[in-house]
């Protein structure tokens, strides 16, 4: 029996892309690099943003990693929460789940004060009872320290822990943590992809939970 519901958010609950996108040129002019392109770009969301820049740069540098975080922030303050949307039908998903006892929470690399920001303009701030932002934790997923603080937070067995998200490093986050996960199909990882993790279940889209 399940406890607690925790989602991803990036492409499992919504779409950030144009403004990730906007940010990562942003930072990537101010530093004088090239833009890599959306294409590559898009590749990239839901990693850290120090696995950003070194998957988009190919280096590690931990001052240019500072420097890039800083100046991606910087933009994402003025552009992120008017360039991200909710996916049709979340909202009335996770009142479901409410209603059948269900504790919810995201688990993310974004900021915890912008997934705030993002739930309060779109009226859902109540249907998330907790949030794990990457400033909460000190190892980003797929380290799995955001899952274990919710655990402990609503004092929940693995057991009665269900992880869902659309990429890989979802998929390592629940392995990680030693929880079910069940994958969706709205990011970049493909069904045959998932398979070579453990999983309760694969879902085409977040709302198919009911």
């Amino acid at each position: 029996m399940k406890k607690v519901v925790i989602f991803d958010f990036d492409y499992t609950l919504g779409d950030s892309t144009e403004g990730i996108v906007q940010s990562i040129n942003y930072a990537s002019g101010r530093m004088g690099i090239e833009s890599p392109g959306k294409d590559k770009i898009v590749k990239t969301i839901g990693m850290s943003l120090a696995k950003t820049y070194e998957a988009l740069t190919g280096k590690n540098n931990p001052q240019e990693i500072k420097t890039f975080e800083k100046y991606f922030k910087e933009k994402a303050d003025e552009v992120m929460v008017s360039n991200t949307s909710l996916y049709n039908g979340v909202a009335k998903m996770l009142e479901n789940l409410h209603s059948r006892g269900l504790k919810t929470a995201i688990v993310t690399t974004k900021y915890h004060y912008r997934i705030e920001q993002i739930l309060k303009v779109n009226n859902a701030v109540h249907l998330v009872d907790a949030i794990i932002g990457c400033e909460d934790v000190r190892l980003p997923k797929p380290a799995p320290e955001g899952i274990f603080k919710i655990k402990e937070q609503f004092n929940a067995s693995l057991e009665e822990i269900l992880y869902i998200g659309d990429s890989l490093v979802d998929a390592e986050t629940a392995q990680a943590a030693g929880v079910d996960f069940t994958a969706v199909l709205t990011g970049q990882a493909l069904r045959n992809e998932f398979e070579k993790y453990p999983y309760a279940s694969i879902i085409n889209k977040v709302t198919d939970l009911g």
